[in-house]
């Protein structure tokens, strides 16, 4: 049988190529003479054809060049994320028409396309290790970590940053783990390890390529991610339903309790189970799976996870806001390199949302229906926009419930705290006036890291006007990162010149579009920029011998 394709190749017939060439004889020679010295010896100025027209000019080949000014900005903006034809039409916009880039749609893709195979020529995966090596020189807190089968191939590749060290020291007591992500050309499985800030929003603690999802490569993962971690285990640790990745967690983790993200529960159901609840037989090998994970329980349902801290992503809802806005875009042809440059524009995107999140908390007082003194007056100093609204909701409930001691020994006290008309509701609270400790058998402090309605009614009822510094949960404050902020500012201390050298651009990017319609101004910064030019390396050679002296 003919593959319709080589049919196809057979067939095709040749492009047609046109001839430039038209034996003109105009042209210009020189030679060096005896003083060393170049002297003309001929020139023809006839032509055999029309000129080019003036507007034609920069299509001519001589005319076009990659300069090393323009192959620093494409590789910028290609790393940002832009497609192709993205950065072209930036350069084209900023150079006031594609005239006066210097090269042409076609040198463009080409060397774009250049660019993308000198990766996978040079090995995708090398490429990758070669990039985060490069950043470990810059960041010296910056850890990766690569594994190699039997055949010496690349399978396994780790990295985190400085910052996601930082952000898990604060962070860490909740951990998500999602291998979900099949994205790739090498059908590789992106693993992100994700935590929630203070501003209940994603952070990013560290990243993995895996080639399977056997025990072995998760018990060799988490490994690696609690070694760069400081050997910091977390509290709770969430995963999507993989017996392989529950066997690891059992080996390496023994005691961090393992959930399941209800979000994933509900996803299957609906993904795998929707089109098949007509088939009769189906219905009870779906029963059996149901009763899988019914014994599972203990992993998802929240009534039976209220003695460990799970930050509150037990409920379908944040499960899903936690899971689902990871949102990497890539597609199956997405190589290493690619996906690595995307994952990068991701946490790039929750840190820029964790700045602003930080200034409007730094400059903003939370906003209320209720009055805002006491106990909610505290709240709003301490915490962060984000956590108070979960307070405010408990702190509005406190207010609609009835309270009956049920009895008290020398130091505690015992009541029994109900919702009005909600008999169900009641939940029994113990306080110890004198040391000003209470607890609730709801256990949503301990689940959260909030107190519950039943708590703050009995404080409320014992004129306590500021949550007690035990139930201020750092990590849900808005001086949660205080410490990690300055300990990073004066880490790198090439950070402290990006504002100088971004205002310096804008200055004199607006001096150059001020000079562009004069002849005089343009000749008067050109030659400006010849004298500092030459200045600032003087001034850097002079520099650099003082310090060698």
């Amino acid at each position: 049988m003919v593959d319709e394709e080589d049919v196809n190749v057979k067939t095709r017939k040749p492009r047609q190529v046109s001839i430039t060439r038209s034996n003109c004889k105009a042209c210009i020679r020189a030679k060096v003479n005896k003083e060393g010295q170049f002297e003309v010896v001929a020139h023809v100025i006839q032509h055999n054809h029309e000129l080019t027209k003036p507007q034609w000019h920069y299509l001519h080949r001589s005319e076009r060049k990659m300069t090393e000014e323009k192959v620093v900005t494409i590789k910028t903006m290609k790393s940002s994320g832009l497609t192709t034809m993205d950065t072209y039409n930036y350069m084209a916009t900023e150079a006031g028409g594609e005239q006066n880039i210097g090269h042409s749609v076609v040198d463009h893709l080409n060397f774009c396309s250049r660019l993308r195979m000198e990766q996978i020529e040079a090995g995708d995966a090398q490429t990758l290790v070669n990039i985060l090596s490069q950043k470990q020189s810059k960041d010296p807190n910056f850890f990766f970590r690569v594994k190699f089968d039997k055949e010496g191939r690349i399978c396994n590749i780790f990295w985190r940053d400085s910052m996601m060290l930082e952000d898990y020291r604060i962070y860490g007591d909740v951990l998500v783990f999602d291998t979900t992500y099949r994205t790739n050309r090498y059908n590789l499985i992106c693993a992100p390890f994700v935590g929630i800030n203070n501003h209940w929003h994603n952070c990013m603690f560290a990243c993995a390529f895996i080639g399977d999802e056997t025990t072995d490569s998760f018990v060799w993962l988490l490994q690696t991610f609690f070694k760069a971690m400081e050997d910091r285990k977390p509290t709770s640790i969430f995963t999507d339903q993989d017996q392989e990745m529950a066997n690891a967690i059992l080996e390496v983790i023994p005691n961090t309790r393992h959930r399941l993200c209800i979000w994933h529960l509900e996803q299957n159901a609906i993904t795998r189970f929707g089109a098949l609840k007509k088939d009769k037989e189906f219905k009870f090998a779906f029963n059996q799976c149901l009763k899988i994970v019914y014994e599972l329980k203990d992993k998802w349902c929240p009534a039976l996870c209220r003695d460990f801290f799970s930050a509150g992503i037990l409920s379908s809802q944040r499960s899903e806001s936690t899971n689902h806005a990871i949102g990497f875009r890539a597609s199956k042809a997405s190589t290493l390199t690619e996906f690595y440059t995307i994952f990068k524009k991701t946490t790039n995107r929750w840190r820029s949302t964790e700045k602003y999140d930080e200034f409007t908390c730094s400059k903003s007082i939370a906003f209320t229906s209720l009055p805002l003194s006491g106990m909610l007056k505290h709240v709003a100093q301490v915490f962060t926009l984000s956590l108070f609204r979960n307070f405010e909701e408990e702190f509005g409930y406190s207010m609609a419930t009835t309270v009956q001691m049920l009895g008290s020994n020398e130091e505690c006290l015992l009541y029994q705290v109900t919702l009005e008309d909600k008999p169900w509701s009641a939940h029994q609270v113990n306080y110890i006036q004198e040391s000003q400790t209470v607890w609730c058998t709801c256990k949503n402090f301990e689940a959260s890291g909030w107190l519950c309605y039943h708590c703050i009614r009995i404080l409320h009822l014992h004129s306590v006007t500021r949550i007690p510094d035990k139930y201020v949960s750092k990590g849900w404050t808005k001086f949660a990162k205080t410490e990690a902020w300055d300990r990073l500012k004066n880490q790198d201390p090439k950070q402290q010149y990006i504002p100088w050298r971004q205002t310096m651009m804008r200055k004199y990017y607006n001096l150059i579009l001020k000079s562009q319609e004069n002849e005089e101004t343009r000749a008067f910064m050109e030659e400006s920029f010849r004298n500092s030019l030459k200045m600032v390396e003087d001034l850097l050679a002079s520099a650099a011998q003082k310090e060698s002296a």
